[in-house]
């Protein structure tokens, strides 16, 4: 702490500050995975005890001031491509979940990881990114009433006279106050206060009780495991890819802008970079078998670093105050898809701003860069972005004379995306 200008105040008080940032995420992933049918008791407690491994592993094992837990673009995967939209049963698809972290584990350990993220172009990972938060961003839009289903235009505004959707415009105007005026929690404190509108005007039940003993996780735990024979389809070890993909590129760009933010890289570089993604791994490989979706390092951590915090001990405040939380589970019933919807929608527009830094002056870039973000909330799958820009990108750099750029990884998924979509595609009508 010494060395790097902190001290246990402010790595504690910077714990607080992640903590509370993203603590919406107990009630997020089980609203989110809730509505693939999982059980929301024991979604919540496999996030917490997700969350405080990988936290715990981020401070013991590489020292940094950087929070993990269950990502928001895996869950939206998770329930609203694969199991909505594909028809696959939760318990098959969090089978999947196991496999992908397995793998995932071991590319991690071979170093395959940082080789394979290296070999990205920095622009497919920007527009990655902020294609996620598109779509995490419009299943808010939906889920609070904002946006609804059309018949002649496939959607439109909702009716504002459903008292409930007020619930979330209201939501949405006192995160964005909050977060306009920088106050650390912001997107937390936003959901308390909806809550307790929603309470007080009825339009939402208020619960039994507010503390009690912890859910069990039994209707989760080690589903995975037991489902695992069922990933035996071309369909399936798709979804097993794609989870792949996005856990791939999810926590590398975080973890990377993080470290830049906290003055910790070295000649451009991250030190300890392995033990981190390792971090990420382990909690990842742990939580599908606690019953939740692939974790993720959050770009919340930044609140933290913002107060102060530089090394593993403000990770260990997050983990401890990730303990005290899961003791609140009642509060499940009173934050609704309303009072979740105004949250998702901020870290959609937080997501979207790495926007700004790819390189729409060049077409070559920017076409596969624009097909990425806008194929994920219209096609409302995630992989089909992902898709875009490994078929388009290649195309255009070789057509824009620029073939020497593309690097073998870049060659070899888009090959690899060409069998997925006829996995998910052309295959099933057969």
């Amino acid at each position: 702490m010494k060395e790097l200008g902190t001290n246990v105040k402010k790595e504690t008080l910077a714990g607080i500050t992640t903590f509370v940032s993203m603590a919406y995420i107990l009630f997020v992933n089980p609203s989110v995975l809730g509505a693939s049918g999982m059980d929301k008791g024991a979604v919540f407690t496999a996030t917490a005890l997700s969350a405080i491994l990988g936290c715990l592993l981020m401070a013991f094992l590489a020292n940094y001031p950087i929070a993990i837990a269950p990502g928001l673009g895996d869950n939206a995967f998770f329930t609203y491509s694969v199991v909505l939209a594909m028809g696959i049963k939760w318990q098959t698809a969090l089978a999947g979940v196991v496999v992908a972290s397995i793998i995932f584990t071991i590319l991690t350990f071979f170093k395959i990881r940082e080789i394979v993220i290296n070999a990205i172009p920095h622009n497919l990972k920007l527009a990655m990114a902020a294609g996620i938060g598109m779509f995490i961003a419009f299943i808010g839009l939906q889920g609070g009433g904002l946006v609804v289903a059309s018949k002649s235009s496939l959607v439109q505004l909702g009716s504002l006279t459903v008292p409930t959707t007020w619930l979330t415009i209201f939501g949405l105007f006192v995160t964005a106050l909050l977060m306009a005026r920088k106050v650390p929690g912001s997107i937390f404190i936003g959901i308390v206060a909806t809550a307790i509108l929603g309470l007080v005007t009825g339009l939402i039940k208020a619960p039994s009780q507010i503390i009690s003993s912890i859910p069990s996780m039994k209707p989760t735990f080690a589903v995975g495991i037991k489902h695992l024979g069922d990933v035996n389809t071309p369909q399936m070890w798709a979804v097993v890819l794609i989870f792949l993909l996005v856990a791939f590129f999810d926590t590398a760009g975080t973890l990377i802008g993080l470290a830049q933010q906290a003055g910790l890289m070295k000649n451009d570089k991250m030190p300890r970079i392995g033990q981190a993604l390792m971090a990420d791994s382990v909690s990842m490989l742990a939580g599908s078998v606690m019953g939740t979706t692939p974790t993720a390092a959050y770009v919340e951590s930044s609140a933290g670093i913002a107060v102060g915090g530089r090394t593993g001990f403000t990770a260990l405040v997050v983990a401890v105050l990730f303990g005290f939380g899961m003791f609140f589970s009642p509060l499940l019933s009173v934050v609704t898809t309303q009072v979740t919807a105004p949250a998702l929608i901020i870290v959609g527009a937080l997501m979207a701003q790495s926007l700004k830094e790819i390189e729409w002056d060049k077409f070559e870039i920017a076409l596969p860069a624009f097909l990425t973000v806008i194929a994920m909330p219209l096609t409302y799958n995630i992989s089909y972005g992902f898709a875009f820009a490994f078929l388009i990108y290649p195309i255009t750099m070789i057509a824009a004379g620029r073939k020497k750029e593309l690097n073998p990884v870049v060659i070899a998924l888009f090959f690899v995306f060409i069998v997925m979509l006829y996995v998910l595609n052309v295959l099933p009508s057969k």
